[in-house]
């Protein structure tokens, strides 16, 4: 685990997004974005970058139960500030449909992950993530039934807190990538990396997040 305190937090996520998709050139480039508001700049910041658009496979680490066109969509998000502005073939950008019921909709999600990987779990060459005050990230939140999920790769996750259903990658699927990117801001949220940091983050979903073979950078702003 590594960690960067960014004095220019969206310069340095792009130039390492775009150093992440230098070292797929020749192949695709397998990049699950994350959403929120964090983001935002940093998508329309790289919607900029001259890069192998065309190779990019876009995944999503969560969304919400919402329509594509929806204010609280991570898609929509992802589509204004970066999706619509690239020439990423249609066909490489593997939406979640919110729209769908839940369990349905996590099931084809895994089930088209599962189609384009064979027996081996979906490897992503790089999975952004956020991370919330309470150690949640993508849609793992404390005490959900989706942190012990050790054989799915996406699912249907109900928030009690929230009174809502997410979908989610699974720790299965987030670990097995060849980097992860934490994209994180705010002074609450430091302190939180700091203590996951020195080992103190038993209790934070975010802290579960140790990929079996790739790297762990976190850039905090």
């Amino acid at each position: 685990m590594q960690v960067v305190n960014s004095s220019d937090f969206v310069r340095d996520a792009v130039k390492r997004i775009a150093e992440a998709s230098f070292a797929a050139a020749g192949g695709p480039f397998r990049l699950a974005l994350c959403g929120g508001q964090t983001p935002r700049a940093i998508y329309e910041a790289l919607a900029a970058e001259d890069l192998d658009w065309r190779n990019f496979i876009i995944t999503f680490g969560d969304e919400r139960c919402v329509p594509p066109d929806h204010s609280d969509s991570n898609y929509r998000m992802a589509c204004e500030s970066l999706l619509a502005r690239v020439p990423i073939p249609e066909e490489n950008i593997l939406r979640l449909k919110g729209e769908m019921p839940p369990e349905e909709a996590a099931n084809i999600y895994e089930r088209e992950l599962r189609q384009r990987s064979g027996d081996e779990v979906f490897s992503h060459d790089l999975i952004l993530l956020g991370m919330g005050e309470d150690g949640h990230t993508a849609s793992l939140f404390p005490a959900t039934s989706a942190i012990g999920e050790s054989d799915r790769w996406v699912v249907a996750n109900e928030v009690a807190e929230l009174a809502t259903c997410r979908l989610t990658f699974t720790f299965t699927l987030i670990n097995a990538a060849r980097r992860v990117l934490f994209l994180v801001k705010g002074e609450r949220k430091r302190e939180l990396v700091e203590g996951i940091a020195r080992g103190n983050g038993h209790n934070y979903p975010a802290a579960m997040v140790r990929p079996h073979e790739g790297s762990l950078l976190w850039l905090v702003g």
